[in-house]
């Protein structure tokens, strides 16, 4: 086996992007191919099991307890007050249900995780058409600085910026306002600021989690997601899997939460590039660099259908809407089991 040291360049995936996207094809191309030692039955219908995609525990930091709140950009005028309810009520049952959760507790030793819904906040200001990973910092360096963010577990405390209908989502280091931006024509003309336009919600990016180290004692871990949807030309911004835009973005924030809750610090793990020293952030993350919701769509490819589904809630109340997660106890993407699966044995 080849020395840890010698592995090629650090770029775990932290982003939900659509099978054979030219989003997935970019982030795949970034991705490391971690050789490390890898310590090793409901499987989604239609999936065969990957065990050579299993997630590795690499010792970074995960969240058992985890707070979330959402944060709508754009301002009022952008939003519609039943889809903000939606996510927010969809999203809050999703991340707390048990059966759900029973899949996720194996990166846990079995030991019991919380997700506890703080309430959610529309944020002012005029909808963006183009929204970059710079404008987020930006802002999370913003809403830091004016005590926005005041009275939350930064530890343990995922920030969730909604997107609203039509805003572009990129992964751009920079403001959009910087002057090295080049300048958006239109959504429907499929050309983002982003330099790399593959890295674009308009190429197949649903959306992404990372963190800000606002302060030397405090950092602020986020996600981002489009309002993934039908355009009128035809094309789809984002990823679209649900008949409604809402249930989209609960999906993809499902993803999302689930994978920051199992790999926090990935962020730093990407800045610190070729440095050995990065694999050390890392949580659970598989030797292709994928975290938990990363190689279940790409296994499924245009079958969205199969891992992206509206399952009963444990409490029968309703159903919501997610996206499958990888289990290394079946070695594939799994929906809601009644009890976790046994550990394995050492």
């Amino acid at each position: 086996m080849a020395d840890p040291k010698q592995s090629v360049r650090i770029r775990p995936m932290n982003v939900a992007v659509a099978k054979g996207s030219k989003a997935e094809k970019a982030f795949r191309a970034k991705a490391a191919s971690f050789e490390l030692a890898l310590q090793p039955e409901v499987i989604a219908p239609g999936v065969k099991p990957t065990p050579k995609h299993n997630l590795i525990f690499h010792g970074g930091k995960t969240i058992q307890q985890l707070t979330f709140t959402n944060l709508f950009v754009g301002g009022n005028q952008a939003w519609q007050a039943s889809d903000i309810q939606n996510i927010d009520k969809a999203l809050a049952a999703a991340m707390s249900d048990q059966q759900l959760n029973n899949v996720i507790v194996q990166y846990f030793s079995n030991q019991p995780i919380t997700s506890t819904f703080k309430p959610s906040q529309i944020l002012p200001g005029s909808k963006p058409v183009v929204f970059s990973q710079g404008d987020v910092e930006k802002l999370v360096n913003q809403l830091h600085a004016q005590g926005t963010l005041a009275g939350f577990n930064l530890g343990s405390t995922v920030f969730n910026f909604m997107l609203p209908a039509g805003t572009v989502l990129t992964t751009d280091a920079n403001p959009t306002n910087t002057a090295t931006t080049r300048p958006v024509k239109s959504v429907a003309s499929r050309n983002p600021v982003h330099p790399e336009e593959e890295d674009s919600s308009l190429e197949g990016l649903g959306g992404y989690h990372g963190s800000v180290h606002v302060s030397a004692q405090d950092t602020v871990y986020y996600a981002v997601g489009v309002f993934s949807q039908n355009l009128p030309d035809g094309s789809e911004n984002g990823i679209v899997a649900f008949d409604k835009p809402w249930k989209n973005v609960v999906a993809t924030f499902y993803h999302e939460l689930n994978e920051a809750r199992t790999d926090a610090d990935v962020e730093d793990a990407i800045k610190a590039g070729n440095d050995p020293k990065a694999v050390k952030f890392l949580g659970w993350v598989s030797r292709q660099g994928e975290e938990c919701g990363d190689f279940p769509m790409s296994e499924v490819g245009s079958a969205l259908n199969l891992i992206m589904k509206e399952v009963p809630l444990t409490d029968g109340s309703s159903k919501v809407p997610v996206q499958f997660q990888y289990s290394n106890a079946v070695s594939g993407p799994e929906g809601p089991i009644p009890a976790p699966h046994p550990l394995p044995k050492h």
